[in-house]
Formats: C-alpha cells, structure tokens, sequence
C-alpha cells in the first residue's frame, strides 16, 4: 500500500480507537439512529439460513449481529479496522447471546479471506472513511462468490442531514477548517450523484441499483445532542480542540441557538438521508 494511503489508514485506526469509549456510552443511541440503513442493508441481502456473511466496517457490531440472529447455520464474519470498537461488537454479541460469528481486526483494503468466501456482504457507513475506496471495493469483490450480493451504506449530501451540518456548519463559520484534500475521507465524500454506482461497477459489480433511506437522531433535547456529538465526532472535537474557552463556548451557543430555532417546542429529533447501494459479483 502506498506510503500516503498507509498514513491515512494509521490515522483512522488511531481516531476510531480513541474515540471508542464515545461510541460505547451512546451506542443505543446511535443504532437506534443508523437502523434505517441497516435494515434496508438486510432486507436487499435477504439472508439465508446457511449463509457465510461479511460485515466490514462493522464498529460496534452491526448490522453484522442482526443479520447473525437470522442465520440459523450460517455464520457472519464482522470486520474493522478498530480493535476497541470491535470489543465492543463482542460484548454486544454476548449480551444478545449471538455465538454464530467471528471478529478479525483488518483493513478492508486487504482482507484475510480467501476468494469466493462470502454468500453476502454488508458495510453500513464504511465507504466514506476507507483509505482507497475502489481497492476496497475490488477487495470485497474478491471474497465474494460468485453470485454473491453486496449492499453498502453511505451519506446522502449535507443539505439533506442537519444532523450534522448543525454543528459542523456553526464550527465552520467560526474557524477556519482546513479544507480537505481531493478525495480525502470523509462525511460525504460518496454523495455525489452516480458516485457509488461507477464505484461498484468499476469493481466488478452487476445488477446495481441506489436507494435513498431516511432517518431520525432522536437526541430528544440540545444538551443530548451536544453532549453526543462531542463525544463521538473527531472532526468536531479536532476542531474545538483548536479554539480557545471563549470561541468553544461562542460555538456552543450558537448550535443551541440553529438547533432551537429548528425546534422550538424542545423535541429534539433532527432528518438524515443516507444512499444504498446493492450490486452483485
């Protein structure tokens, strides 16, 4: 792997990792939050009870544990690149009494799998982040079988999720961001039209098709919000971390104020949009 996309990869493990505990506190938070695509994921894989699955990008654990519950001699194979967040994928798996999967800490661009290996795969919201996308992308059409379906999820544009252009728009406007290189990781490095499509046909995928699937942070209250966003974002915390008291305390005040503005009877419960794609090998 080339020196730059290395360096890229360590920085994602090493952000992924430390900001685990973040992604542990709110975790039935933010499944609640990323469910939407998560079963629309399952419900184009239409798993079989014998099926060998993938999960990439899996973090905490799903959708790889459901869609593990549903196999009743199949197995599912969850995968990234986090070891703690994947810790928390085994604890989860425990508390919901879900044995039929293994847990390998690898990265996507070079899977421990041997060709034709998987029935399925699945990899909700792991496309935006990964360092080559289209090796990726080539490396999950390896191990799939042939016939093998695959479906992804990834971010719709930001004027269809407030959820976070609430606060990263409030933090822009207050500091001066970096802009990110071409083709850098991303929120919505993935949401341009057609994007995911040439990808997945570039990678050697047939029969694609995109869905659009909404969903809603139930955060309930500003303080929640707040409160989730800077334990979990590392853009959001990069970028607070950078401004003194007074200027985090000027950027707090003001995503309080865009967010009561938006919801002003105090409930809480902020749009996204997210794109799914399916393809087959």
């Amino acid at each position: 792997m080339e020196q730059q996309l290395e360096e890229i990869r360590e920085q994602q493990k090493a952000s992924w990792n430390k900001f685990s505990p973040g992604w542990k506190k709110w975790d039935d938070l933010t499944m609640d939050f990323l469910k939407p695509m998560g079963d629309e994921i399952v419900r184009l894989l239409k798993p079989k009870n014998n099926e060998v699955i993938l999960d990439v990008a899996g973090g905490t654990g799903e959708p790889g544990l459901t869609i593990a519950s549903m196999l009743k001699d199949g197995k599912v194979s969850i995968t990234d690149l986090a070891e703690s967040m994947l810790e928390i994928a085994r604890e989860n798996a425990v508390k919901r009494g879900i044995k039929n999967i293994e847990i390998h800490a690898c990265d996507v661009c070079e899977l421990p799998f041997d060709d034709n290996t998987f029935d399925a795969i699945s990899c909700r919201k792991g496309f935006m982040f990964f360092p080559d996308m289209l090796i990726a992308a080539k490396e999950m059409t390896r191990v799939l079988k042939p016939g093998g379906r695959i479906a992804a999820s990834v971010w719709n544009v930001p004027e269809k999720n407030f959820w976070i252009t609430a606060i990263i728009g409030t933090i822009s406007r207050n500091i001066e961001l970096p802009p990110l290189p071409p083709g850098a990781p991303g929120m919505f490095r993935c949401a341009e039209d057609g994007f995911m499509s040439d990808l997945f046909s570039k990678a050697g995928l047939k029969n694609i098709s995109l869905y659009e699937i909404t969903g809603k942070l139930n955060s309930k209250t500003t303080d929640v919000y707040w409160e989730m966003m800077t334990d979990i974002g590392a853009p959001i915390v990069a970028a607070l971390n950078s401004a003194d008291d007074d200027l985090r305390e000027k950027i707090k005040n003001e995503v309080y104020q865009v967010v009561n503005e938006k919801y002003p009877d105090g409930n809480v419960i902020m749009d996204s949009s997210a794109i799914v794609i399916y393809g087959e090998k």
